[in-house]
C-alpha cells in the first residue's frame, strides 16, 4: 500500500498530509499548475515535460497564503520566472481561473526559475478597494513609512518618503496621479513637511494638495514648466544651505550628518522635510529650453537630497530615454511601476535588468489599474494595489492636514496667500540691457557688475563665476576677450562674452531677434 501511495502522490505533497481547509475555491495543485504550465507554449518546459513528467519541481507544499493559494515553483533548466510571467493571461487561462487572481513573481535571489505563483481567491481588478488607514483620521510622522497599497494577499505595504526618492511611471489611464496622491496626501498630515507640487498636466488632479502646499503650479504650459525648473534651481541651493548648517551643528545633535526628526523640529534651523513633486516630469525633462538644465539639477538633488532632508517625487506617462534622463531614473531609491508596454519603458522606471530578472510590469494588464511593482521600498520587490484615494476624499484629508498646519503655525507659501511667484529668468535681456550694441565684447567681472547695478536683488554678489554658471544653461559659453583695463589703460585677455551670441541664443529661444539686432 505504501508503494500504492508513492506512485499516486502529488508532486508537491509527502505522503502523509494534514487536512485540508475548505474554501469555496478549488484548491491549487500540483497537476493544475503544471498543466497550467504545459500550455503557455514554451518548449523549454514542453520538452523537458515530454521526457521527464516530474521536470517541474515545488520547493515547498502548496499551501494557503493570506486569501488565496501559494506555489513555490522550480521551473525546468533554461526556463526563467519571467518568461512564465510575459504569459500571465495564458497561465489564468491554463488555470481556468480569471486574470485577476493569478499572481506569478519571481525570486531571482534563489535562481532564475524560482517562480511563486500566488493564485487568490478573489479578482484583484474586481475587489473592494482596500480603505485607506488614514481616510478618517490619524497623523503621520513622515520619518516613519506611510500607508501606499496593498499586495495581492491583501497585505499592507508601507512607503519609506525620508531617506529616499521616488519615481512612479506607466502608460496612460493605469492610475499614475492617483499612485502619486497617495503619498503626497499622506505627507500632508505631518505638519513639519514643506510640500512643493507641480502638477504638469494641467487638470488639477493634485488641487486638493494645494490648499497644504508651499509652492504649487498646474498648467500644461510653460509657465507650469518654468515653475517647476525654479523649484528645482532653489531647491539646489538650498542643499547647499542645509550641508553647511548640518556641518555646524555639533557632532552629538548631528552623529549621522542627517536630518532627523528632532532637527526638522528646530524651526530656526531650517531643515524640516521638503517634498518636492513633478507630475507629467516628462513635460519638463523634454522641453526645448528647460529640459537639459532640469535634468542636471533633478540628478543632482536626488544624488544629494537625501540626508538633508530633501524628498523628489517624479512621475510620468512616457519613461523613455529623453522624458526621463538616464542620470535621474539610475538615480532614484524607491521606484513604482504600473503598466508599461516595453523591456525598456520597465527597465527605466523599475531599473537597469529588472526585466531580465523577472520584474516585469509589462504583464499587467488594463484591468490592473493602480497595480504595479514596487522596488526599494520592502527588502523584496513587491506587487502592490495603491490605496484609492479620489479628489473629493483627498480633500477631505487636505482640510484635516491644513487644520494641522494652522494648529501648528506651519501654513506658508501658496497655501497661506503668499506670492510664490519667482520672476522670469530674464538674465538674456538684461546682458542686452548692459552690453549696448555699440559694445561687441565684455568681461564677465563687467557684466556681472553692470548687471547688479540694474537689478541689485537679483544679480547682488554676483562675479565672473556665477555669470558664466548662469549663462550655460542658455547653451552660451564665456571665451578670452582681449579688453582694455580702465584702472591701469593696459589691455588684457580675460573670461568674457560675446555681444552676438547673447543674441543667437535669445533668438533661439524666443523665435524672433530683438529690435535693436534687426535694425
Amino acid at each position: 500500500m505504501a508503494v500504492f501511495g508513492w506512485i499516486g502522490r502529488s508532486a508537491d505533497r509527502p505522503i502523509v498530509t494534514a487536512a485540508v481547509v475548505t474554501t469555496r475555491v478549488a484548491r491549487l495543485t500540483a497537476d493544475s499548475v503544471v498543466g497550467a504550465l504545459s500550455v503557455l507554449g514554451l518548449a523549454g518546459i514542453n520538452q523537458a515535460l515530454g521526457k521527464n513528467p516530474k521536470a517541474v519541481g515545488f520547493a515547498a507544499p502548496i499551501s494557503r497564503d493570506g486569501a488565496g493559494w501559494r506555489a513555490d515553483v522550480d521551473l525546468p533548466p533554461g526556463v526563467t520566472a519571467g518568461d512564465v510571467m510575459e504569459r500571465r493571461d495564458r497561465l489564468a487561462s491554463g488555470l481556468s481561473r480569471p486574470l485577476g487572481c493569478v499572481w506569478p513573481e519571481a525570486q531571482p535571489h534563489i535562481h532564475p526559475g524560482r517562480l511563486v505563483l500566488w493564485v487568490g481567491d478573489q479578482d484583484i481588478a474586481t475587489a473592494k478597494p482596500a480603505t485607506w488607514p488614514l481616510l478618517r483620521g490619524g497623523q503621520v510622522d513622515v520619518f516613519k513609512p506611510l500607508p501606499f497599497g496593498v499586495d495581492p494577499r491583501g497585505r499592507a505595504v508601507l512607503l519609506p518618503m525620508v531617506y529616499s526618492n521616488l519615481l512612479i511611471g506607466s502608460i496612460p489611464g493605469m492610475g499614475k496621479t492617483f499612485s502619486l496622491r497617495v503619498p503626497l496626501v499622506g505627507a500632508s498630515l505631518d505638519p513639519l513637511v514643506r510640500l512643493w507640487v507641480f502638477e504638469l498636466k494641467g487638470t488639477g488632479d493634485l488641487e486638493p494638495v494645494a490648499k497644504v502646499a508651499e509652492r504649487y503650479a498646474s498648467g500644461a504650459d510653460d509657465d507650469a514648466a518654468e515653475a517647476a525648473l525654479i523649484g528645482l534651481r532653489d531647491l539646489r541651493k538650498e542643499l547647499s544651505r542645509r550641508a553647511d548648517v548640518i556641518k555646524g551643528l555639533p557632532r552629538e545633535l548631528c552623529p549621522e550628518n542627517k536630518v532627523t526628526r528632532e532637527l526638522a523640529a528646530r524651526r530656526e534651523l531650517g531643515l524640516q522635510i521638503l517634498v518636492c513633486a513633478i507630475d507629467e516630469c516628462q513635460e519638463l525633462f523634454s522641453h526645448p529650453e528647460f529640459g537639459k538644465e532640469a535634468a542636471d539639477l533633478a540628478e543632482r538633488i536626488i544624488k544629494l537630497g537625501r540626508a538633508l532632508g530633501v524628498v523628489l517625487i517624479l512621475a510620468t506617462q512616457r519613461p523613455d530615454a529623453k522624458s526621463l534622463p538616464t542620470g535621474v531614473s539610475a538615480n532614484v531609491g524607491t521606484r513604482f511601476s504600473l503598466r508599461v508596454m516595453g523591456q525598456v519603458e520597465n527597465d527605466m522606471v523599475l531599473g537597469t535588468s529588472a526585466y531580465r530578472n523577472g520584474l516585469r510590469a509589462t504583464m499587467f494588464t488594463n484591468r490592473d489599474k493602480g497595480v504595479g511593482y514596487l522596488v526599494g521600498a520592502t527588502d523584496e520587490p513587491t506587487i502592490v494595489k495603491t490605496y484609492y484615494l479620489d479628489g473629493p476624499a483627498a480633500e477631505k484629508v487636505t482640510d484635516r492636514a491644513r487644520a494641522l498646519r494652522l494648529a501648528a503655525g506651519t501654513l506658508t507659501g501658496y497655501a497661506a496667500g503668499q506670492d510664490t511667484t519667482a520672476p522670469r529668468d530674464t538674465l538674456l535681456e538684461d546682458i542686452l540691457t548692459v552690453l549696448p550694441a555699440g559694445e561687441p565684447k565684455a568681461w564677465s567681472e563687467v557684466i556681472a557688475d553692470r548687471l547688479a547695478q540694474l537689478r541689485p536683488d537679483v544679480y547682488g554678489g554676483w562675479g565672473a563665476e556665477q555669470v558664466a554658471a548662469a549663462l550655460k544653461p542658455h547653451g552660451v559659453g564665456t571665451g578670452q576677450v582681449f579688453r582694455t583695463d580702465p584702472a591701469t589703460g593696459k589691455g588684457a585677455n580675460r573670461r568674457g562674452i560675446t555681444r552676438d551670441h547673447i543674441s543667437r541664443a535669445l533668438t533661439e529661444r524666443d523665435g524672433k531677434p530683438r529690435r535693436d539686432d534687426a535694425a
